[in-house]
């Protein structure tokens, strides 16, 4: 019994060691993904403003073309921010709200209780940004260089690796 336990204690301190090598990657790869697909879908709203507004028309919103503008900029610009890190935390609060929006608006027959939103893409969008808020843009980003890495540490502290023991 010593044995195993003597090799799964070492497998958990190389998980942990590899984990804490990569922690770099994830808000790396959430900002693209979700930047991507927020970048993407702006630009497609931008060039088809007239079919955006006639959609929120037929929501019930009210000034369907204001709204389609303001949907469709925000998600342009604030999913190009996300792609390269750039003022992050702000970024992501008009992307919430728009997502908060489509979601009482056009989804909203589809949410039966609470644990329906977790089959809705919208609402695990919005987990993602809430994430991207709270804890940044990561170390591979605009917002890293210009802060000079004081939050994320390249080398140490939070996103770093030399301070850090298993």
């Amino acid at each position: 019994m010593r044995h195993f336990t003597y090799w799964f204690t070492r497998l958990e301190e190389m998980a942990a060691r590899t984990g804490r090598a990569l922690q770099w990657l994830s808000p790396a790869l959430t900002r693209f993904a979700v930047g991507t697909l927020f970048f993407q879908s702006g630009w497609g709203k931008l060039n088809n403003l007239a079919g955006v507004s006639e959609y929120f028309a037929s929501l019930g919103l009210p000034a369907p073309a204001f709204q389609a503008l303001l949907a469709a900029s925000a998600e342009f610009a604030c999913g190009g921010l996300l792609l390269i890190g750039f003022a992050t935390r702000f970024a992501v609060v008009p992307l919430i709200v728009t997502m908060l929006v489509a979601i009482r608006t056009a989804l909203w027959d589809q949410v039966a209780g609470v644990t329906s939103l977790f089959g809705i893409a919208e609402f695990l969008y919005i987990l993602l940004l809430v994430w991207l808020g709270t804890h940044g843009p990561g170390p591979l980003s605009v917002d890293a260089w210009r802060m000079g890495n004081r939050e994320w540490g390249m080398g140490s502290g939070r996103w770093g690796m030399a301070s850090q023991k298993v």
